[in-house]
């Protein structure tokens, strides 16, 4: 554990060029003696090496989004399509990176294909941001020397898996934000402003219109029980939470429900179907065989329901059945999207009939978010003025029915 904190030292520098002038800059290794003789090595003379403090660096330190390594896939691409070497390309992003926490991944990286480790092995040694799909397809872009090619398809991949992600959380962040919002709102007029009224209402001398007194009574129990609605909603996020993280049967569960819920489940299954294409597209492009493609495929789809489907399919071509039928069988999949695969597999562009569709795709998507919007606007509008407008007309019946009586 000692050894590698070292390995992995930065130290800050300052020297002279050979034109004498006063440079400065970051460098990574083991020990200061190992910085000074790279700096000697290009020339500069140095004059003061220190490690570099981790204390406000850490501070800064943003957690690993798989943006960041979209971004990195592309920059390393353009790198390499610009006769940039490898090593090279690391240090130039790494050491522009905004995030340290990106920037030491990256650096890591390189310190590992320095040392003759393969840029794939690389990758395997960082299982929480580089997935086997992204493996795989580097080991077959070195293999084949073709590795340029095989990150300009991750980093089209990824920018297009990441925007699908995005347009999926835009359908459902908002009504959910507003619902939110909604029950806060309503939580508060129970619980401050509803009291105010059944104070003035306590001297009126008559009985209260039913619909009044119902939301009084509500106002009591919440009043007395909110800690009790806060437990059990504080309690029932947690038990999500570790459902999702440690129960196979409850996500598969979840997934299978989220499919069937009316508007958002066509929405979902469309971004499943597109990114089963994509990285299918991609995967088979790069030459990957089609079997070990699948399992990475299936881990990438994203619903538990279609992994257990891809997994299925995986079999049925392991033993030479057609991925055409293989897809049919299992019923997860639009004839329109059998018959597309149907046509690459006779024509021999199998990947590319697979881009279509996941062009399509990703496009239906997009048009189904745009519409639910639409659709929700006046929707949600429609539930806040039945929530806040009853709440407002109950407190204020009795008032018209003594002005009625008067």
């Amino acid at each position: 554990m000692a050894q590698a904190a070292i390995k992995n030292g930065v130290f800050i520098w300052e020297g002279t060029d050979r034109k004498g002038s006063r440079v400065k800059g970051e460098s990574r290794a083991a020990n200061p003696a190992m910085v000074k003789a790279d700096l000697r090595r290009q020339g500069i003379s140095p004059l003061k090496v220190r490690k570099k403090s981790t204390l406000f660096s850490a501070g800064k330190s943003k957690k690993i989004v798989p943006k960041d390594i979209a971004v990195f896939a592309r920059q390393l691409a353009t790198m390499m399509s610009a006769g940039v070497p490898l090593v090279q390309s690391f240090e130039i992003i790494g050491r522009g990176h905004d995030n340290p926490g990106m920037q030491e991944l990256i650096l890591n990286v390189k310190s590992e294909v320095e040392s003759g480790t393969t840029l794939a092995d690389s990758f395997r040694k960082q299982p929480l941001h580089f997935d086997e799909l992204v493996c795989n397809l580097v080991h077959a872009g070195e293999q084949a020397g073709i590795l340029e090619t095989l990150l300009d398809k991750i980093a089209t991949y990824k920018e297009k898996t990441e925007a699908l992600k995005a347009k999926i959380k835009k359908a459902l962040f908002y009504p959910t934000a507003v619902i939110v919002v909604a029950l806060i709102v309503t939580s508060i007029l129970l619980i401050f402003v509803v009291p105010q009224f059944q104070d003035l209402f306590a001297g009126f001398g008559a009985d209260l219109p039913a619909f009044t007194q119902m939301v009084i009574n509500l106002s009591e129990w919440l009043q007395s029980n909110w800690w009790m609605v806060l437990l059990a909603i504080g309690a029932g996020a947690y038990g999500f939470i570790e459902g999702k993280k440690r129960s196979p049967k409850f996500n598969h569960f979840l997934d299978r429900i989220s499919l069937k819920i009316p508007i958002v489940g066509e929405i979902l299954t469309k971004a499943v179907i597109a990114r089963y294409a994509r990285t299918m597209s991609t995967m088979f492009a790069a030459g990957v065989p089609l079997v070990e493609a699948m399992e990475s495929v299936a881990g990438a789809a994203g619903n538990a329901l279609y992994s257990d489907g891809i997994l299925q399919m995986r079999d049925s071509v392991a033993t030479g059945q057609q991925l055409q039928l293989a897809m049919t069988q299992t019923g997860l999949f639009p004839n329109m999207v059998v018959q597309m695969v149907a046509i690459g597999e006779e024509s021999g562009s199998l990947d590319a009939m697979l881009a279509k569709v996941a062009d399509f795709y990703e496009q239906e998507v997009d048009d189904a978010v745009d519409g639910l919007t639409s659709l929700l606007e006046p929707l949600i509008m429609s539930v806040l003025g039945v929530l806040v407008g009853g709440l407002v007309v109950a407190m204020y019946l009795p008032i018209f029915k003594m002005g009625a009586v008067v």
